[in-house]
């Protein structure tokens, strides 16, 4: 089968079309036919070896696919060859093996998909949906001021969306460029600010009357993040999350004393210790149902060849894109 392999750690140069051999669903998985792959930051991360997780070499990124079962693997039940899916395999713990013609995923992490639903919008829902949805779910929103960093990226327009569904009182869009803070708004934010300008944090606080940001959501890291606590009101939390943050994190004695006195707090989120069977299914069915319905908006920010895979990961880490980028065969 066709797939793209990552053969040394370096720039999306290293990401080289291969023929490989097509798996087969062991006992309790489900084998794919990919229709759609995700792409992550994290996995320009990995491709660098700067993430949590280093890839074996040579490996096969990926582990979100939306796609058609071919086959399953002896004692799955409740699928059967031809039914649309979404395959987490980043849920289960495998996190490669998507940028691929074909897919094998524990049945436990497979979930129908609406016959409405596309492939492509179904994979958007997935890492970035289920990480916005279980943010904005962890903390009441109503009545709140919420500030959304990197608001038109593939979690950022979705939180921006789901905060206002939830009752935050002003949403607010931070973002790079002046087209990124419209898109943002036309979502549904109340307003935007350009993080690239210093001391954006007082945009923040013009906009809510001197308040502050009650909720952050913050994903860009690095100086990003220090700013946002300028602009985090009393008492409020801030939720870091994301690869960037991993890469680029470091907070000082003055901010410690910020947080103590002001009696605000940090909060790291990661989704994939949140994701039992249970969990993902239920939040992967509420997802696909309010985009089939037209409750949230599904931004595919650009669909590329799976050969091109080299191509989406330099087009993701320009922070040039919106939404969601998709591999597809």
């Amino acid at each position: 089968m066709k797939a793209v392999r990552l053969v040394a750690f370096g720039g999306p140069e290293t990401l080289e079309p291969a023929d490989v051999p097509m798996p087969s669903a062991g006992p309790g998985e489900v084998l794919l036919r990919v229709k759609a792959s995700g792409v992550n930051f994290a996995e320009t991360a990995m491709r660098q070896d700067r993430y949590a997780l280093t890839p074996p070499l040579p490996s096969i990124l990926g582990g979100e696919v939306a796609g058609i079962v071919e086959a399953v693997g002896a004692g799955v039940e409740g699928l059967r060859p031809g039914d649309r899916v979404a395959a987490s395999g980043f849920a289960a713990g495998r996190f490669f093996g998507g940028y691929a013609e074909y897919f094998t995923c524990p049945a436990e992490y497979v979930t129908p998909l609406p016959a409405d639903l596309s492939f492509e919008r179904a994979v958007a829902l997935m890492v970035q949906g289920l990480t916005a949805l279980l943010l904005v779910e962890r903390t009441s929103l109503a009545g709140k001021h919420v500030l959304v960093n990197a608001a038109a990226g593939g979690v950022g327009s979705l939180i921006v969306q789901l905060a206002r569904r939830a009752g935050a009182k002003r949403v607010i869009a931070a973002a790079s460029s002046l087209e990124k803070r419209r898109f943002a708004c036309s979502l549904g934010a109340d307003a935007a600010v350009d993080y690239t300008v210093e001391g954006w944090s007082q945009a923040v606080r013009d906009v809510t009357e001197g308040h502050g940001a009650d909720v952050i959501y913050e994903s860009v890291g690095g100086a990003v993040t220090r700013e946002s606590l300028k602009a985090l009101a009393p008492m409020g939390q801030i939720f870091i999350y994301g690869s960037l943050n991993i890469l680029d994190f470091n907070l000082g004695v003055p901010d410690l004393l910020q947080l103590i006195f002001q009696n605000q707090s940090v909060t790291g989120f990661a989704t994939v210790p949140l994701l039992t069977p249970a969990r993902l299914h239920q939040g992967l069915s509420s997802l696909f149902a309010r985009a089939t319905s037209g409750d949230i908006e599904v931004v595919i920010g650009g669909i590329y060849p799976l050969a091109e895979a080299g191509e989406a990961h330099r087009a993701l880490e320009t922070r040039q894109t919106r939404g969601k980028l998709v591999l597809v065969p």
